[in-house]
């Protein structure tokens, strides 16, 4: 990011520099010196513009002026607002990169997490200089005392669409009544609802209105709109072919609009020795953050992801009947959580609105990154997607279609749909509440009764998957093998090419590869090389 005058810090510019930032996004271009002006500020920007980094970098510039004015002073000087715990702790690490220079001054801490109070207790004895919390988190601990918002300096709502939504009405309103008669107010998100223009009224005060004149998504020579029109079963066979055939590269995230489709799919995929994790409301808070840690880090590529709204609707449409289910309310796949460097993004379920869509493929497509969202289509859907293609043609000069056919023959791969059909039908509804529970109560070990485990034995926790089979279809081994027969004939060189550059540069890895790898190995194969601890003796080697 190049230097702008009203930053100071070297410190902050070194942390910047060390994220590889070169240069400002348009968001951090327009609001950074707004905010550093200490004037209020609401801003609207799409989806991985940079309006994180855009409200964290004047936040740290003034608790470093207050500190170099006030060495000795304790306070809480920011509080930010998410609405879910994954965004609380995607923004905290943010703030922890752009203070890596000067942690030991900048003190933030995280207490979204929904653990006994006593045990954050401790992180607020001494006053961190930010606090990042949701706001039923945040007005728990305000009225315990834990902390106080007498010296406030800003107060920032990221993803404010969503507060409302969200149920945090009530907890914004009492939050106000801690606050200093002055502070600095931030509002940040991707649209503007009329809950936006609500919590303006409540927090915002001769607030800069930041519109920035860009479009919702990437544009198209960076983000590929495909479409496919397919129906339930087709689906099916379409996205085991691309796995299988990797027709897809790259990590992909595979969006439905169920619980029970994504463990529908995910028991499908198994079948055919595809690994894949689930994402949804279910499961424990610290569980799908950490899938999606180990999603960023590259142990796994495939994601199936419920968006939340349908959940709610789904819920909303049983309401009639007693359902035993329980949706965390602070789950939103499709908004604001950082995966990082997604290539692919599938709409195996077209989403129900236009900005589902947009949240959906905003997840792909990042920064300067490319990306392809691939629509599968049924005759029910079709409607839909002229919505979104009318909503995405606004404001650019394209009189082409914005979807592309996604170039995908069904009548070659014939031998994939008899197998993809016969697996389709395995999966039955028994089968897939059986594996929710199992995989529910699988995370809900790992994260309650393993916690203290894990954080001892941080190596241990590597090793924890999200991927593993649920094995409540009956796997045969021979599904998760294509013979040559079955490769349509127009992909026999494509596949034979990719096989070519995997093995390049040596011999394809074994398992004897990744047993050296092992913890231990080393010391293991030390003590079977010593005679006298390991009990062998080979004989004398020739000299």
């Amino acid at each position: 990011m190049s230097k702008s005058k009203h930053l100071t810090h070297d410190r902050l510019l070194k942390a910047i520099a060390n994220n590889g930032w070169t240069e400002p996004t348009l968001v951090q271009e327009r609001g950074i010196p707004i905010l550093l002006e200490g004037k209020d500020m609401l801003v609207r920007a799409r989806t991985g513009s940079g309006k994180t980094a855009a409200f964290v970098i004047p936040v740290v510039q003034k608790i470093l002026e207050f500190k170099e004015r006030n060495s000795d002073s304790y306070s809480t000087q920011a509080l930010i607002l998410a609405p879910s715990k994954e965004l609380c702790t995607q923004i905290h690490k943010n703030i922890l990169q752009l203070t890596i220079k000067c942690s030991r001054v900048v003190k933030c801490v995280d207490i979204s997490a929904q653990i006994d109070m006593k045990e954050q207790q401790p992180l607020l004895n001494t006053p961190p200089d930010i606090i990042v919390a949701t706001p039923a988190r945040a007005l728990l601990h305000l009225q315990a005392n834990n902390f106080t918002l007498d010296k406030l300096q800003t107060l920032v709502v990221d993803e404010a669409d969503l507060v409302f939504s969200f149920g945090y009405e009530e907890e914004i309103k009492e939050i106000i009544k801690y606050l200093p008669k002055v502070y600095q107010a931030v509002l940040a998100s991707a649209t503007l609802s009329e809950d936006v223009l609500e919590l303006k009224k409540l927090i915002l005060r001769n607030a800069v209105t930041l519109k920035l004149q860009e479009p919702d998504l990437a544009p198209l020579s960076q983000l590929t709109h495909y479409k496919f029109n397919a129906e339930e079963e087709d689906k099916a066979v379409i996205l085991y072919c691309c796995f299988k055939l990797k027709l897809i590269k790259g990590k992909t995230i595979v969006f439905v609009n169920t619980v029970d489709k994504c463990y529908k799919l995910k028991l499908f995929l198994e079948q055919f020795g595809i690994h894949t994790c689930v994402l949804n409301s279910e499961l424990p808070a610290s569980c799908r953050y950490h899938t999606i840690c180990q999603f960023n880090d590259n142990i796994y590529e495939i994601i199936i992801a419920s968006d939340e709204k349908f959940l709610d609707e789904e819920h909303e449409v049983n309401s009639n009947k007693t359902s035993k289910r329980k949706h965390d309310k602070e789950f939103g796949i499709a908004r604001g959580i950082d995966f990082q460097f997604v290539s692919v993004v599938i709409n195996y379920d077209f989403p129900l609105d236009i900005y589902s869509y947009i949240h959906r493929v905003g997840r792909t497509a990042r920064g300067k990154n490319k990306g392809t969202a691939i629509s599968f289509l049924n005759i029910k859907e079709q409607h839909l997607l002229k919505d979104v293609e009318d909503y995405i043609k606004q404001g650019i000069s394209e009189e082409n279609d914005i979807f592309q056919v996604f170039n995908f023959k069904l009548e070659e791969v014939e031998g994939f749909r008899y197998r993809a059909k016969d697996a389709w039908r395995a999966v039955t509804k028994i089968a897939v509440r059986e594996a929710r529970l199992k995989e529910i109560k699988y995370e809900m070990l790992n994260s309650k009764k393993l916690k203290r485990y894990f954080q001892e034995n941080p190596r241990d926790l590597l090793s924890l998957r999200h991927d593993k089979a649920l094995h409540t279809v009956k796997l045969q081994d021979h599904m998760s093998n294509v013979p040559d027969y079955m490769i349509p004939t127009s992909l026999k060189d494509f596949i034979q090419n990719q096989d070519e550059d995997n093995n390049k540069g040596g011999k394809k890895k074994d398992k004897e590869y990744y047993k050296k790898l092992q913890v231990g190995y080393k010391k293991y194969q030390a003590k079977k090389s010593n005679p006298l601890v390991g009990m062998e003796f080979t004989g004398l080697k020739k000299v």
